[in-house]
């Protein structure tokens, strides 16, 4: 069973010192057909703060980044490269626009359910980065603004065994800012996913497009 809540006071600092935090931490969505939860292994931090050019809310709350301003705990889900569907937890106090993006994690709650998701993925595979994560959850658009941190919400966030290790590197698929060591993983467990260095591109995407 997962242990308590996350509360807002524990998402108040930077986003790179709460995403460490957060692994170990059970993502839970119930939907019609049953309950669902992903252990967390894999985050990575976006902050809002103007030193980050690869997070959405660099350029100001738009319409596709407003819901990192806060408050902190809302769900920002997001589609990426026109192909699937991203979330992120947001952090810091209201107005900042900051948030750790959930980049992979084991399914240890409703595993039939993210098969019948995922069908032709391995147990190890079924949550093993972004995109994967989000269809084995069921999470999409609609969940978009949830609040993560109300037992009654759909999708909520709790707290879980922490790693032993945790291992902080480069996050994937970064082409701005592609020093900061800001993702952060369990160290040696198999769900991880693979690294991959960003490509700038003629129109570069912002950093939480990563690749899934």
């Amino acid at each position: 069973m997962p242990g308590p809540l996350v509360t807002a006071d524990e998402l108040l600092a930077r986003p790179e010192e709460v995403a460490p935090g957060l692994l170990g931490c059970w993502l839970v969505t119930d939907r019609p057909g049953g309950t669902t939860a992903v252990r967390l292994t894999e985050v990575e931090a976006y902050s809002g703060t103007g030193d980050d050019p690869a997070a959405h809310s660099h350029r100001g709350p738009t319409p596709r980044a407003a819901v990192m301003f806060g408050p902190p705990g809302r769900l920002y889900v997001y589609f990426s490269y026109g192909m699937h569907w991203c979330a992120n937890v947001v952090t810091g106090p209201e107005g900042v626009g900051s948030a750790v993006l959930l980049r992979a994690g084991e399914v240890v709650v409703g595993e039939e359910l993210a098969r019948g998701r995922r069908p032709a993925s391995s147990v190890r595979d079924l949550a093993r980065g972004p995109a994967r994560l989000t269809a084995a959850l069921g999470i999409g658009p609609d969940d978009r603004g949830a609040d993560l941190l109300d037992p009654a919400s759909p999708v909520r966030l709790h707290h879980g065994t922490p790693p032993a290790g945790v291992t902080a590197g480069p996050r994937v698929g970064i082409t701005h800012a592609a020093d900061l060591p800001w993702r952060f993983t369990e160290t040696g467990h198999p769900t991880v996913s693979a690294f991959r260095a960003g490509v700038r591109r003629r129109r570069p995407g912002a950093g939480q497009d990563g690749a899934p």
